[in-house]
């Protein structure tokens, strides 16, 4: 009679846990969302022949960038487990990328840049500290009037706004916080750098891109959102990039003396980004030692793209 219960127990709780399959009509529609999206993207590039060249490779790199992110999340669709500390350690490893491309492909070209254009050493200091606290006090803004969640701690439960709108919603906004500025980078960089800094730095930012997607459909899912949507919001969250790309690119393009204040305003953004969001998330669950071994490769691996392709 017990096993009979245990049984029927079972069956029914089976029956009530909602299933993480994708069903054949799900794939099918992700598969065509996709085709879609490139078939889109190859008439929107012929479409743009008439654009500066640096706005169309601002394009493309956030395009790949953005296409990096829906990459990442594959192993979630694909039913691949991750623990809470691989997810920590890919966090940190994105923070250690963010970390040398704030110093080594917008920092200090920024410093080049003003010096370049006749500012002396304190001056050009003063420009791109100046831009720095700029693009940091920005995101600053965004983040206290612009309700959110947090992919591990939550929303900020004291912000009435986030209890008046959907949790999908508040996850979309946390990703366009997270991913506008790495967009904003790579704009400026191909705006005003030389062509081959700016690709070592959006390539940096794609490698990055790819274990931050997995991120972000695990969390999705962990909070209760079917696999096959997980991966979809995942897959999307990095279409914010390719429109910060062509915005900072098209802003730097405007004037030549924007160029080391769009390359502060970057690095301070990022920087916000990775102290006040990655870093702080990635030391949340007791894995500082593998989130910090994470950054560090990170930053090597950014360090040495910059340094042998820059």
């Amino acid at each position: 009679m017990a096993a009979e219960q245990h049984s029927s127990t079972a069956a029914a709780a089976a029956r009530a846990a909602p299933s993480t399959a994708l069903k054949p009509r799900q794939r099918l529609g992700l598969l065509l969302f996709a085709a879609g999206c490139i078939a889109g993207g190859v008439l929107v590039w012929q479409s743009l022949a008439d654009w500066p060249l640096p706005v169309r490779q601002a394009l493309l790199a956030g395009s790949i960038a953005a296409a990096a992110t829906a990459l990442g999340t594959l192993p979630v669709l694909l039913a691949q487990q991750s623990s809470t500390r691989t997810r920590d350690t890919l966090l940190g490893f994105g923070a250690g990328v963010m970390l040398a491309a704030c110093a080594f492909s917008l920092t200090i070209p920024g410093l080049r840049a003003a010096q370049a254009q006749g500012a002396g050493p304190w001056e050009a200091g003063a420009i791109v500290g100046g831009g720095i606290l700029l693009g940091a006090l920005l995101l600053l803004a965004l983040d206290r009037w612009l309700p959110h969640e947090h992919f591990i701690k939550g929303f900020e439960r004291d912000n009435p706004r986030a209890h008046a709108l959907k949790r999908t919603w508040l996850f979309v906004f946390a990703v366009s916080l997270h991913n506008l500025p790495e967009g904003l980078a790579m704009g400026v960089a191909f705006g005003g750098t030389s062509a081959v800094s700016a690709a070592a730095l959006s390539t940096g930012i794609a490698i990055q891109d790819v274990p931050e997607g997995l991120v972000i459909a695990l969390a999705l899912q962990g909070v209760g959102y079917s696999r096959g949507f997980s991966v979809f919001l995942g897959a999307i969250s990095g279409a914010i990039e390719p429109v910060g790309a062509v915005l900072g690119a098209a802003v730097v393009g405007l004037s030549a003396g924007l160029l080391p204040w769009g390359l502060a305003f970057a690095a301070g953004a990022m920087l916000f980004v990775i102290s006040h969001e990655v870093i702080p998330e990635s030391h949340r669950a007791g894995h500082e030692g593998h989130a910090t071994m994470g950054l560090v490769i990170g930053f090597v691996l950014m360090m040495l793209l910059d340094t042998a392709l820059g």
